[in-house]
């Protein structure tokens, strides 16, 4: 008797479309757009911290899982305030000319507030907590799908949070690949932020983790055996989001927050060797035959 498996023959499908990857080529902050720089390019002034690739990072104990590969810290920062409403906008391609290539897998956010300027900052030791996690968008299809039809994602800075200086770490995880140990492609960005406001909210110790170590390559959500057989369970990796966050005096669960959304693409510029602040991100392309 013949046997076929659906997952083996998608797998077949998408060895082309791993080789594309990208990176945050702008990021908007309550209407006001800040540049990002290429990965390995010319570092020109950013709020975004620089990258040495557009490839991701690959392994959950990965030093570089905290901003990105080889990440450097900026020499800008971008203000912000609680409530603000930040536009990550992910392209594809080592300059950024094509949309962002990959479809399957969760977009999350976290904070970590820095120790004095985030433009010294060293996040390697940094504690972060969740601000907002997206997955599914409906039973088989991702909120990052929207990402490769040129949208941006919209994350709301926590309308509580206490003033002062933050990294916001920008995280894409892949997923195509995930269906073996070790296959997730993480593509984490990092932008440095100074919040002002008169807020109190804070983590509480136990919705902290550090990069690495938030991760491993075998918990549910990072190593995904049965990805593309429906239906997806899917379980987001990671501390929860943050009870104050969402205004709650507990700890929260995992499921979707309803602080990140996609939004429609403001109008495009151009994008030239020197962006501004810029972010990097990871991807995978998949055809539209898998997301089926």
């Amino acid at each position: 008797m013949i046997t076929f498996n659906v997952a083996s023959f998608l797998f077949l499908l998408i060895p082309v479309s791993v080789l594309a990857h990208g990176f945050v080529g702008s990021i908007t902050i309550d209407g006001a757009t800040y540049q990002g720089n290429i990965p390995g390019g010319t570092s020109n002034p950013s709020a975004i911290r620089q990258v040495s690739t557009i490839d991701p990072v690959k392994g959950a104990t990965n030093p570089s899982l905290n901003c990105g590969m080889n990440a450097t810290e900026a020499s800008d920062v971008a203000n912000a305030n609680p409530g603000s409403q930040l536009l990550v906008h992910w392209i594809g391609g080592s300059t950024g000319d094509s949309n962002w290539p990959h479809n399957v897998g969760p977009i999350m956010h976290y904070m970590t507030e820095c120790s004095g300027s985030c433009s010294s900052f060293d996040s390697m030791n940094a504690e972060w907590f969740k601000i907002s996690e997206l997955g599914l968008e409906t039973s088989d299809t991702w909120y990052q799908a929207n990402l490769d039809v040129g949208e941006p994602v919209n994350v709301t800075i926590p309308s509580n949070i206490q003033p002062g200086n933050y990294l916001l770490r920008s995280e894409i995880i892949s997923l195509q690949l995930a269906m073996s140990v070790g296959g997730a492609e993480f593509y984490p960005a990092c932008i440095q932020l100074s919040i002002g406001g008169s807020g109190s909210g804070a983590p509480q110790s136990n919705e902290v983790c550090q990069f690495p170590g938030c991760y491993s390559d075998t918990e549910a959500g990072i190593y995904t055996p049965n990805i593309y057989n429906p239906p997806i369970n899917y379980t987001f990796p990671g501390p929860p989001v943050a009870a104050f966050v969402n205004g709650s005096s507990d700890s929260g669960s995992k499921t979707d927050s309803p602080e990140v959304t996609t939004l429609p693409t403001p109008s495009a510029g151009t994008y030239s060797t020197l962006l501004q602040p810029t972010l990097v991100l990871h991807y995978s392309c998949i055809p539209l035959l898998v997301r089926r």
